[in-house]
């Protein structure tokens, strides 16, 4: 069962029998050679971190004895609204966009720009679909599609409005985004923060993922790899939480099977396990001791976890749903409590945003899919004095062209918008812009990589001193290229 656990949610492998011979114990038994001098030095980063996680394998260690700097956060929930949220109707107003509407898009925009469908295809300009106001005393430009979040929340906003990536297609800028490069494989920033800090929980999962669906737009799909540990050891993957019926397969035992007969086949497997780590030297099956001791606490935790049925009926309310039926909401709900429990990364995804046509009625459908879990999680986090350490992202991999696609939009990567609440970010700011179009982010450009090294520093970590070495390379997750912590941000 367990074994079963540990692959659904961290990683697959079969069991080394101690009668083989791995890799590694084939080179160590060799001798000392120029070839084994090599790999030593590549695997330095990889054995510190075991011998971590060997002086308390019920625990897993990060590989920092502690924090850079001081952190301001504990936690990051990002809200991932995946399929590529049009920020020209949401977050981003365009007057003269609408003044413009039907009219062709001006050729010194977007000559020998990158486009996705309409590559070649007649440009015309479409208004922004909804109408924008000036909501709370910090008066936050966003669209009337919002009204449980702007009404409740402006004030506690941190709008970017000039964010652009390198990706134009789902799955590459999924990938840009949660990992930093485009390149799969790589490890997801959940895993890279696991990696650096440890976890808090003993009976949770540090990194964990929930996925819903809406009923608006086409559903690309999100590959497990997103939150994938890529080269870092495997413990350090995200682990999927399924939004309806049991959250994570074979969490539960068994008919006939209590918890002491699970405890002893537990220990036996522990025990072979071990033997097999003692002979190869492996740390994947160092991992996967850890992983079985963190599959048997999870089958008492995560239906704890679950259970939501001791919440107060005016917080279930204000989330709007009773739990347990796949929505956003829901998820948003279990968010709050993960992050009580300890979770340090937790990742929402959303799938309902890819517009290609009809952006006017499914962003407004998509919008009230999650605008009031989104709403309910802030001022939930906030009343429980856990926004202050706890970091909301709000984005997508990419925005929308303020280009007619019949009646929609293709995707855009030169400019788009994401937002961020708590965690040391001011609150009621606004930040960046693009053009009068909405097409490019000219001012205060902000890239991908700037984003992951400001949540990193939030979370007392320094990007340039954070890297392992993989391929003869040291690799970050801001990689190769300057990326810049956005103190503007920042309080």
């Amino acid at each position: 069962m367990h074994r079963q656990v540990y692959q659904s949610g961290l990683s697959s492998g079969q069991l080394v029998l101690p009668d083989q011979i791995g890799r590694r114990s084939f080179l160590h038994r060799g001798g000392i050679s120029l070839g084994s001098m090599a790999l030593a030095q590549l695997m330095q980063n990889e054995t510190r971190a075991q011998e971590a996680r060997l002086e308390k394998p019920d625990h897993w260690k990060g590989i920092l004895s502690q924090p850079h700097f001081p952190p301001r956060a504990k936690r990051i929930i990002w809200l991932y609204m995946a399929g590529g949220m049009t920020h020209i109707d949401t977050f981003d107003n365009k007057p003269k966009l609408a003044e413009l509407h039907g009219k062709p898009m001006p050729e010194s925009i977007t000559k020998g720009q990158q486009i996705a469908q309409l590559q070649g295809q007649q440009l015309n300009c479409f208004a922004p679909q909804h109408p924008f106001r000036q909501w709370g005393q910090s008066g936050q430009s966003i669209a009337e599609i919002w009204p449980k979040l702007a009404e409740q929340c402006a004030d506690e906003m941190c709008i970017v409005r000039s964010l652009h990536t390198d990706a134009i297609n789902h799955d590459p800028a999924h990938t840009f985004m949660n990992t930093g490069t485009m390149i799969q494989g790589r490890p997801a920033m959940g895993s890279w923060l696991l990696y650096g800090l440890g976890a808090e929980s003993e009976s949770l999962p540090g990194f964990v993922v929930m996925v819903s669906t809406g009923k608006f737009g086409q559903k690309q799909p999100i590959a497990a790899r997103q939150w994938h540990s890529g080269f870092l050891p495997g413990q350090y993957q995200g682990v999927e939480f399924r939004a309806t019926g049991d959250p994570v397969l074979y969490v539960g035992n068994p008919s006939g099977v209590n918890e002491k007969r699970q405890r002893d086949v537990v220990d036996a497997v522990q025990s072979l396990n071990r033997l097999a780590d003692q002979r190869l030297d492996d740390p994947e099956i160092t991992t996967r001791i850890s992983q079985y001791e963190l599959a048997f606490r999870m089958q008492s935790s995560v239906p704890e976890l679950m259970d939501v049925a001791k919440e107060p009926k005016h917080v279930l309310d204000s989330y709007g749903t009773q739990g347990g039926d796949g929505s956003f909401a829901s998820n948003c709900l279990l968010a709050r409590r993960l992050a009580e429990r300890g979770v340090r990364f937790i990742q929402l995804y959303h799938r309902d945003w890819d517009h290609h046509g009809a952006v006017k009625d499914h962003s407004a459908g998509t919008a009230q899919e999650v605008d009031q879990g989104v709403a309910a999680l802030i001022s939930d986090l906030k009343q429980r004095d856990m926004l202050k350490d706890t970091i909301i992202v709000f984005g997508s991999e990419f925005g929308r062209t303020p280009m007619a696609q019949g009646n929609g939009r293709d995707h855009h990567l030169a400019g788009f918008t994401m937002w961020f609440a708590g965690g040391g970010f001011k609150p009621g700011f606004s930040y960046g812009a693009t053009d009068e179009f909405g097409y490019h982010a000219v001012e205060n450009r902000v890239s991908v990589h700037d984003v992951h090294a400001t949540l990193l520093h939030q979370m007392g970590i320094d990007h340039n001193r954070f890297s392992v070495k993989f391929q003869g390379l040291d690799s970050r997750l801001t990689g190769v290229e300057e990326a810049h912590i956005l103190h503007d941000l920042l309080v």
